[in-house]
């Protein structure tokens, strides 16, 4: 069903009235459809795990270029090889580089748990030790982060995302003043869900600020560096430059993985720091591991040989996943475009669309995609503990279903936003 130009706001009530019923009849032929359909998590296709199947026989060898045995302990750092790949798509030095398992989010948490319990190399005390510790969340964000921080009793202060990355007024506003506020979470380029890339300008403003903590950290999240959904392959800000310039160079920590560029479960994680966090990170990490799975690392160098390897890979991946975007683009705009009761993002790369309804409606909307069949992640899922003040954020996976899914999902998803937000005007 395609839509007027009309803001629905403008019209009467007895024009909304009739709308309503007509949408409605539209609702319930959705519902008849008997649909299962599924845009929850944003997961690699079948598809795109089938670019990478020839890991599976991979590696040939067992020995790295060095010629030490990878199948044998050692090698805290990982393979070296490793982590000149991700030195080169991170835009670091390979010094800086550390390579682990499969899960940058394992990292993340172990760094997180050993700030709460040794705290940093420039760390008063350990962070545990502190009457409150508090982190600046971005939001929309990346509901993971926010479930990391409640499970460990930090506290969140919301700050808006914008399209050159977090507001640098609001976020000084809450680190200026505050020694509680030990942190900022940001996924610096595409970000989750808006897919907002955070400028030069901004990244240089998140290093240089002043901050009443003297060990305040960003984690920098860099999950989506390489996820490009067009020609225009944008870098990263150089996090780890611009904060050495600055005079904070242990501020930020750097996290990738080759999560949604091989297998999901079974790819290379990497960290980056400054040589003093770095020294910091494998010192902790010694007390718990020999070294990482250097098997894993190899089989990953042979079947990439290089950066540009990776590179080539996700132009691959854009090729797939590229007209799920443009699908979701089309069922919106052309159902929903001059109602005035949704906004979206058109993103250039990672793996989410941002959908904005009606105040007060995303709940209801979920709920309509739940009973017409179409699972949506929950309303509020980007905002610390769930909480969309505002009710109105939903976040759009499109990449896991096959296209004709998300063509059908999303025609669907838009007969609920039009509903919902007809329901609550003519209330």
């Amino acid at each position: 069903m395609t839509t007027s130009a009309q803001p629905l706001s403008a019209l009467s009530a007895d024009e909304l009235a009739t709308r309503l019923t007509t949408v409605r009849g539209a609702y319930d032929d959705l519902k008849a459809r008997g649909l299962t359909l599924d845009l929850t998590r944003g997961k690699p296709g079948a598809d795109q795990l089938d670019l990478s199947n020839a890991l599976l026989g991979l590696p040939t060898s067992y020995r790295d270029r060095s010629g030490a045995d990878v199948r044998n302990y050692g090698g805290l750092e990982g393979l070296t090889e490793m982590r000149e790949i991700f030195a080169d798509l991170l835009g670091v030095d390979v010094a800086a580089v550390v390579c682990g398992g499969n899960s940058s989010l394992t990292i993340m948490h172990q760094v997180l748990t050993a700030l709460l319990l040794k705290g940093g190399p420039d760390s008063p005390r350990p962070w545990g030790e502190e009457p409150v510790v508090k982190f600046v969340c971005p939001v929309p964000g990346y509901d993971r982060h926010f479930t990391m921080l409640a499970e460990l009793g930090i506290e969140m202060i919301p700050v808006p995302m914008t399209a050159d990355g977090p507001d640098p007024v609001a976020v000084r506003q809450a680190v200026a003043d505050d020694p509680a506020v030990k942190g900022l979470w940001i996924v610096p380029t595409y970000a989750n869900p808006t897919g907002a890339v955070c400028s030069a300008e901004v990244a240089a403003e998140l290093m240089a600020m002043p901050t009443a903590a003297p060990d305040f950290r960003i984690f920098w999240d860099n999950a989506y560096a390489v996820h490009h959904l067009t020609d225009d392959e944008i870098k990263s800000a150089d996090a780890l430059g611009l904060a050495a310039a600055s005079g904070h160079p242990n501020r930020p920590i750097m996290f990738a993985s080759t999560s949604k560029i091989t297998f999901a479960g079974a790819g290379v994680a990497a960290l980056a720091a400054s040589p003093e966090n770095k020294a910091w990170y494998l010192q902790r990490l010694g007390f718990g591991s020999i070294g990482p799975d250097k098997v894993n690392h190899l089989r990953h160098v042979e079947f990439f040989g290089d950066a540009d390897g990776v590179r080539a890979h996700m132009r691959k991946h854009r090729d797939l996943i590229a007209p799920k975007f443009a699908a979701v683009e089309d069922a919106l705009s052309s159902r929903l475009s001059g109602l005035g009761i949704a906004e979206w993002t058109v993103p250039t790369g990672g793996y989410f669309v941002n959908l904005d309804v009606l105040d007060g409606t995303a709940s209801r909307v979920v709920a309509l995609a739940k009973e017409a069949g179409i699972a949506l992640t929950p309303a509020g899922s980007a905002f610390p503990h769930g909480n969309d003040p505002n009710d109105r954020n939903i976040r759009l996976a499109p990449t896991f279903p096959v296209l004709a899914e998300v063509e059908a999902a999303m025609a669907g998803v838009a007969v609920c936003v039009e509903l919902a937000a007809l329901e609550k005007l003519s209330a």
